[in-house]
């Protein structure tokens, strides 16, 4: 065995897209729809990887994932146009909906709450309405972290997706983040169902 056989990583174009959802610039930093940015940065983190290189309308890193090239997205195209970003790369890389695995913040779970599905419908998500609508397909999956709901039903949805954590929620959707990246993991190795069975809360 070589000396750099052990860590030598797969090569050749990414086999997979993971895609973090969210608004680019300071200001919608620690918003909750950006539930999905805050979980590329932790796993570009875990990854010693710097999300960094403009491509795709967006920042991009490529990670290995369980022995798999993986290219880790933030759209950077705002999170109602997310889907421009997504079909740019898929189309570049020839990558089909069930290789793109999309993570972004879910209203209906309490924060912390994680929830995996194989694909289905945008469930009043813009960023995800879009993907479907440019990609054509709804066959992609998605992992959703929980920022928690509207705190009561007059609330402007636009104001609670866009308003910031509160202190003591960020450890919560941190443990959520983290509990994605192991998901996601999964899900590139092809056991989306041990992820389900695992995370889905």
């Amino acid at each position: 065995m070589g000396f750099f056989s052990r860590n030598k990583a797969p090569s050749g174009p990414p086999e997979f897209l993971i895609v973090g959802l969210g608004n680019p610039g300071k200001k919608y930093e620690l918003t909750r729809h950006n539930a999905g940015f805050l979980f590329a940065d932790l796993l570009a983190d875990k990854s010693n990887v710097k999300i960094s290189k403009i491509q795709f309308k967006s920042v991009t890193a490529v990670v290995e994932l369980g022995g798999h090239r993986c290219l880790l997205m933030k759209p950077q195209t705002f999170m109602n146009n997310s889907g421009e970003a997504v079909k740019q790369a898929a189309a570049f890389y020839k990558i089909p909906p069930e290789k793109i695995i999309v993570v972004f913040d879910d209203i209906s779970l309490p924060c912390g709450k994680m929830r995996i599905r194989r694909k289905g419908s945008a469930g009043g998500h813009n960023g995800i309405k879009s993907i479907i609508y440019l990609m054509n397909s709804d066959n992609f999956p998605r992992v959703k972290l929980g920022v928690g709901e509207k705190p009561h039903p007059d609330y402007e949805l636009a104001d609670w997706v866009l308003s910031n954590f509160k202190k003591d929620e960020l450890p919560l959707l941190k443990e959520a983040a983290e509990n994605a990246c192991s998901a996601v993991e999964l899900i590139v190795k092809g056991d989306i169902d041990r992820a389900m069975s695992n995370f889905n809360s």
